[in-house]
């Protein structure tokens, strides 16, 4: 589903943010991608969204070449790519619902789509009684919750989650990361950066270290590897 063959990122002030990255996601896997702050982590993810650019190298989503593709195509790579955020991202404007439809919206998917899928996701994340109610009316956890029904709510194909328990106390931690083992289960591939040792340590997937903008270690069952 994803693959990156010897990619390099440089940006402008010299430094090397990856360096040589070769690295493949099967479908429907369950990556951590873990290491010291500072080592890449991000741009990593950030490279399969194409929010950033590699500076060498070739990086292949759904078979698609990122590099080559035209600029109207981009939307389409990414309608199949959720994406989540540590510090959720919510539009305070908007109830929990419309944020979710929100995401339908800008495809232009038929209203009553919209409104079938999005009480679909919301029951997912068991919220669906939180459907009218805006952001701030939410605690953290239920916070992350919409954004991570806003990100699986046009049925991407692989899911893109950048710290989504670093805000969030450990038993809500673990209610998220139950949800994203539902997700996982239900099909869509997961690719999640995070510092959470125990987390990482206790669920046993794949991880993938990086450190100074290299890969590591890459093991089937691994651990963290890093002390706190």
């Amino acid at each position: 589903m994803i693959e990156m063959q010897d990619v390099w990122k440089t940006y402008p002030n010299g430094g090397h943010a990856l360096r040589g990255i070769s690295v493949k996601v099967d479908r429907n896997e369950f990556l951590y991608v873990v290491g010291p702050s500072g080592a890449g982590k991000s741009t990593f993810m950030k490279l399969i969204y194409r929010e950033e650019r590699p500076t060498k190298g070739s990086i292949f989503v759904n078979g698609f070449n990122l590099e080559k593709l035209k600029q109207r195509k981009i939307p389409y790579i990414r309608r199949n790519i959720g994406v989540i955020f540590q510090d959720f991202r919510l539009l305070p404007k908007l109830t929990v619902a419309e944020n979710v439809a929100f995401a339908m919206e800008v495809i232009e998917a038929p209203k009553k789509l919209i409104r079938k899928r999005v009480s679909e996701v919301l029951e997912l994340v068991n919220l669906r009684d939180k459907a009218g109610s805006l952001p701030t009316q939410l605690s953290g956890g239920e916070q992350q919750r919409v954004a991570i029904a806003r990100a699986i709510v046009n049925n991407p194909s692989v899911i893109i989650a950048d710290e989504p328990t670093g805000n969030l106390d450990p038993e809500t931690s673990w209610g998220i990361m139950k949800l994203m083992e539902e997700i996982n289960f239900r099909g869509t591939t997961i690719i999640m950066a995070t510092h959470n040792k125990e987390i990482v340590n206790t669920m046993r997937k794949r991880v993938l270290a990086i450190e100074q903008g290299q890969i590591a270690r890459d093991e089937a069952r691994g651990e963290y590897g890093y002390e706190d």
